[in-house]
């Protein structure tokens, strides 16, 4: 099948470009049709040089007033030129580029477009593209795709093989009834493939868009029907009933819960003790208390002669709540034996851990995936807790019952999504919603301010690390691109140490250090012994830090929402007042309107709600949301509206033909068919 096709075959790609694809999830032709552009460049008009604007990409025809210059510079080469009409004057600066010099000759008129900055008071294009005028006006009102990429592969390559791979396809099959796409003014499969690559406009933008969020919604929630059919009323072999050390514990504890913590509660203890498999989602904001409905609950299923156990998403974290679930039984008595479970134990710590599970010598067994290993056998498992991060597919919960039964299942979730969308996505699931903040717990301080405000920023870092607290900074990249213009972890900490004094320990981690580099970074930080954090996203959960007050966002404007409230609820754990930074590169009036919700609640709920108010049709890139709940283009909540029609198109049509046995879903139970067969486990619910 020409699909199947590695994408190192293709013409000017060859293996070792084919390696840099690999780094991006793409190794055949159909891995690269679906790795679909992050973004469009929108071509425009030339302008006069006195209608720039500050922090946008524009375009300006115009020949440089006398030839080039190289500097040199701190080790680095620069490529200065200077243009003129009779509106103004730019200059143009290309860095480490040193061929510019000789590309770009004076008293030729060329297009130069790039990012337009204001530095020393003075306008600046910074690393422009050239053109012709002839090949510029080609590119006028057309929309080109950006991809994401990695170090050594531009977008022009991924443009370029793109196209090919358009050239070579093997077709689809269209899938989805004639009636289906008549009432929903969906594109035909192949046409939407297409134009999410090349859409000659907007409008064809949207509308192939609109075809591919509602394919990926549809296979979504069809497996999840099929599980919540698979799952059913399932009688449970674990009853768990309430027990006198779990409501002598809660009476003892040093705060009062809050009454969605003890609605939560009852609706767990109910389940646990229904002779039903519980399958529940405690949503809750950051900062809820999620973790102590799950104490009590593992308490209470221990309290029974039953195992439990907790999985978390870093081994950091499945440290932490260790050594505090630890200390929290010690102090009041309790009796039950924990045990942790994490992949860089040595093989004997392991074995032994392995021998104590067995035989039934844990209690509570708390760990990272490492938990659902073949290895680790149980003893009457009744209650897996686990996170948004690790919800469990099918064979997970299969090999769970191998080892003993189906155990009750409860999935936390910080994602703050309004409950109408919750009940769609998490269909298989009972849903209780924390939507209290525990009492005493101090509202963080948030600021949306411009990149000239860095300086203020880290005096206050400092001020805030004298005082004996730690920070953290965020930025969208690993390391630097061509083609986008953000802050990138690397060289940003390498800046960061020189600004601020020796003294402080500065420190980077992102998503594609190996794990136990990460786990080493992680722990320094929660040691107190790393000052400051300069992360990627990767920090979004994993790590409880109370002694950290200060979150700086950078590029705030490139993070949906829902995503800088994740982020933001790192801080704000300890007694102390946190405060929250958000940079923004931009000063676009949408931008700072979206940054402005953020700046004034936080509530995620209503944070969620607002950025769906806000966000149009148009809006459908570099917001994506966090969470696992990760589509390749759907938002559930900029296509909140698409989801609904997907549910409801979903359930008439099995409720009417459960097994799409008329000739009309031939094609459709094909499709859907072999998406549950590489999906199902995947499915993440």
């Amino acid at each position: 099948m020409l699909n199947q096709q590695p994408v190192h075959t293709l013409k000017g790609i060859g293996e070792k470009t084919g390696k840099l694809f690999e780094k991006l999830g793409v190794v055949t032709v159909g891995d690269l049709l679906a790795y679909y552009p992050r973004a469009y460049e929108t071509y425009e008009a030339p302008v006069p040089l006195r209608q720039l604007k500050e922090q946008q990409v524009m375009s300006v025809e115009s020949a440089l007033t006398r030839s080039a210059d190289l500097l040199r510079f701190n080790g680095k080469q620069m490529v200065s030129a200077q243009l003129k009409d009779l509106t103004g004057s730019l200059q143009l600066v290309w860095y480490n580029m040193p061929y510019m010099k000789s590309q770009v000759k004076s008293g030729v008129l060329y297009v130069f477009r790039g990012r337009v900055v204001k530095k020393r008071g003075r306008l600046m294009m910074e690393q422009p593209e050239v053109f012709t005028p002839e090949a510029y006006e080609a590119l006028v009102n057309s929309m080109q795709p950006v991809y994401g990429q990695t170090r050594g592969l531009s977008n022009k390559t991924i443009v370029k093989a793109q196209k090919q791979a358009l050239e070579i396809r093997q077709l689809e099959r269209e899938y989805m009834p004639p009636q289906l796409r008549r009432r929903y003014e969906l594109a035909e499969i192949n046409y939407a493939l297409e134009r999410i690559h090349f859409p000659a406009d907007q409008k064809e933008l949207l509308f192939a868009r609109k075809r591919l969020v509602f394919d990926e919604f549809f296979m979504f929630l069809v497996g999840v029907r099929r599980l919540k059919e698979h799952r059913q009323e399932k009688a449970s072999q674990y009853r768990i009933p309430p027990s006198a050390e779990t409501e002598a514990l809660t009476n003892r504890l040093p705060f009062q819960l809050t009454g969605a913590q003890k609605r939560a509660l009852h609706e767990v203890y109910q389940d646990m003790d229904s002779g039903f498999v519980m399958n529940r989602l405690i949503q809750g904001d950051v900062g809820s208390g999620k973790t102590i409905v799950a104490v009590l609950a593992l308490l209470q299923a221990a309290c029974s002669g039953f195992q439990g156990a907790l999985m978390a998403p870093t081994e950091v974290l499945a440290r932490q709540h260790f050594e505090s679930m630890t200390e929290l039984f010690r102090e009041h008595g309790i009796d039950k034996k924990l045990e942790l479970v994490t992949g860089s134990m040595t093989a004997k710590e392991k074995r032994l851990a392995y021998a104590r599970i067995a035989s039934h010598e844990a209690d509570i067994i708390i760990g990272t995936h490492a938990l659902i290993q073949e290895k680790v056998v149980y003893d009457q498992l009744a209650l897996v807790i686990t996170d948004e991060q690790h919800r469990f597919g099918v064979g997970q919960r299969e090999e769970l019952g191998k080892k003993g039964g189906m155990p009750h299942v409860m999935v936390m979730s910080a994602t703050p999504i309004p409950r109408t969308l919750a009940i769609i996505l998490y269909g298989d699931l009972d849903i209780s919603v924390i939507d209290e903040l525990p009492a005493g717990r101090q509202t963080i301080k948030n600021c949306v301010v411009d990149t000239g405000y860095r300086p203020k920023a880290y005096a206050f870092i400092e001020k805030q690390i004298e005082s004996g607290h730690q920070a953290y900074v965020i930025c969208p990249m690993v390391e630097a691109s061509e083609m986008i213009e953000a802050e990138n972890v690397v060289d940003y900490t390498k800046a960061l140490k020189k600004a601020l004094p020796s003294s402080i320990t500065v420190e980077y981690l992102h998503g594609k250090m190996k794990p136990k580099e990460k786990n080493a970074v992680m722990e320094r930080f929660a040691s107190g012994e790393i000052q400051v954090l300069v992360s990627t996203t990767v920090i979004e959960v994993g790590v409880n830090v109370p002694n950290a007050t200060v979150m700086m966002i950078e590029n705030a404007e490139r993070f949906g929402l829902a995503q800088l409230h994740q982020l933001r609820g790192r801080v704000g754990r300890g007694k102390a007042q946190s405060y929250c930074i958000m940079v923004s590169g931009s000063r676009d009036e949408k931008t700072m309107e979206r940054l402005g919700i953020l700046n004034k609640s936080n509530d995620g709920f209503f944070i969620a709600s607002e950025d769906l108010k806000l966000r149009g049709p148009g809006d459908i890139f570099g917001m994506r949301q966090s969470g696992e709940l990760e589509f390749k283009l759907a938002d559930i909540f900029t296509d909140a509206g698409i989801l609904k029609q997907v549910s409801l198109e979903v359930n008439r049509i099995l409720d009417e033909d459960p097994l799409l046995e008329r000739e009309e879903y031939r094609e459709l139970k094909r499709k859907i068919d072999g998406y549950l067969g590489t999906n199902y486990d995947k499915l993440n619910l």
